[in-house]
């Protein structure tokens, strides 16, 4: 079999790539390893209708090509969780506290957490998204960690210790194997305003469910996308590229777009491009992690004034947030997998149920379901978000988000931090790169999608 171009996985990039490609004319094909579309962005439907999101889930103002997407899908954006009223919940060794960081912080380290936040949100407007590696201090800021550089600018215990559990929540690694300059690339993109704030990066959401996006896509590009068809070899030529799935079969393309998430990269056998484009893809890594979604019948955690948002300091979750009424998604982050996976799989969600209790109180321990997405061990995923340790940025150097003709790379992985808006960008990016348009570039912070 032969095409025009030969799409690597049917996630979200992968997705939005090959939509483009047929919309220009382009004879395209994908290749998916799973039986279904979209990747990391899933959902279920409870037998009272509401949608649960098991993947990505929220995006935030600035991701404006996520946005323009939904928009030609004839999908709306809503507000997400920050708009539910109530404080959020602090389980911390020595007891649970309702109220924003400030309310156990106490006056003076909350001045100077403020204090630092606003050095870091001046830090971080010196970082231009599109070549952090061109910042006169690159190599020492990547070789920071966010801990070190906290310690350095005076921040006291406690404020080291309110960072560690914000970026935990997040199911990123700890604030002590991620790189400063990563951090600062990431929030330079959204405009500099300061530490990781649910309100720049999450507020909203899609309102008939994110992974609504993918499956109409998918829809739409029908016999085009073969499901169980995994890649193991790409070979890249001038003159066509070669695909042989891992059933033997042999596909031949014109060109390749790899949209597989940079562990399944690793386990995947290419030829005929360079070394160093090689090296600086899978020198990306993954933070790995877990979700879980608790299913009740009511957001009963309002009444007591809560807002379904928590932070945990010793349990196998990191955070949780309200997905909708009655829905809590909740991730367990890298450094607490470990936990997870020791446990007799037929007992981790009691123990997870039981945590929920200590944040929101014994209602919560009678779900009507529980979902869990193991994706840090998942074959197909082998994380959940971009991670960057400290020596990362620097290492996979500006060959991150570049193309080598007729070899093209997109997907969440390729943009500054992950998240759909990523995989959103770099799709389109690679689209146009592969068709010879001119595009914006995916990691710029000035970024308006094209239309199409």
């Amino acid at each position: 079999m032969r095409c025009d171009v030969i799409v690597l996985g049917a996630g979200l990039a992968g997705l939005t790539a090959a939509r483009d490609l047929a919309a220009a004319g382009v004879d395209v094909v994908v290749v998916e390893a799973r039986a279904r579309p979209g990747g990391r962005v899933e959902q279920t439907q409870l037998a009272d209708g509401r949608l649960l999101q098991l993947g990505g889930e929220v995006v935030g103002p600035s991701h404006r090509a996520y946005a323009g997407l939904v928009a030609e899908l004839g999908l709306t954006i809503e507000d997400a969780f920050t708009a539910v009223p109530g404080e959020d919940t602090w389980v911390l060794a020595d007891g649970k506290v309702i109220g924003e960081v400030e309310s156990w912080l106490g006056p003076a380290d909350w001045a100077a957490y403020q204090r630092i936040e606003a050095e870091f949100a001046a830090l971080a407007a010196t970082v231009d998204p599109e070549d952090p590696w061109g910042h006169p201090e690159a190599a020492r800021l990547d070789r920071l960690s966010i801990g070190a550089w906290l310690r350095d600018r005076g921040a006291p215990p406690s404020v080291v210790r309110a960072r560690e559990l914000a970026t935990l929540a997040l199911a990123e690694e700890s604030i002590e194997r991620t790189s400063l300059l990563s951090s600062l690339r990431k929030e330079a993109v959204a405009g500099a305003h300061g530490f990781y704030s649910y309100e720049v990066w999450e507020c909203l959401k899609v309102a008939e469910g994110s992974a609504t996006v993918p499956l109409r896509i998918a829809a739409d590009l029908g016999h085009r996308i073969r499901y169980g068809a995994a890649a193991a070899r790409v070979q890249v030529a001038a003159g066509g590229c070669t695909v042989t799935l891992a059933t033997g079969e042999r596909l031949g393309a014109g060109a390749v777009v790899c949209a597989m998430p940079v562990g399944p990269v690793r386990d995947l056998h290419v030829e005929g491009v360079s070394d160093a484009r090689m090296d600086s893809l899978r020198r990306q890594r993954h933070a790995l992690a877990f979700k879980a979604v608790f299913a009740y019948e009511r957001s009963f955690w309002v009444d007591a004034g809560q807002n379904g948002a928590a932070y945990f300091e010793a349990a196998t979750l990191g955070g949780t947030w309200e997905q909708r009424d009655g829905i809590i998604s909740a991730l367990a982050p890298a450094e607490r997998i470990g936990t997870w996976l020791a446990t007799e799989p037929g007992r981790i969600q009691d123990d997870l149920v039981g945590e929920m209790v200590a944040a929101f109180g014994p209602e919560a321990a009678e779900p009507q379901q529980v979902f869990l997405r193991r994706w840090a061990t998942d074959p197909w995923a082998q994380g959940y978000i971009t991670g960057w340790r400290p020596g990362d940025v620097t290492a996979v150097g500006p060959l991150h988000t570049t193309h080598e003709p007729p070899f093209y790379v997109c997907g969440s992985d390729q943009w500054v931090c992950g998240y759909m808006e990523g995989a959103v960008r770099t799709g389109r990016a690679a689209a146009a790169a592969a068709l010879g348009v001119d595009h914006p570039h995916p990691c710029s912070a000035e970024y308006e999608p094209p239309t199409r």
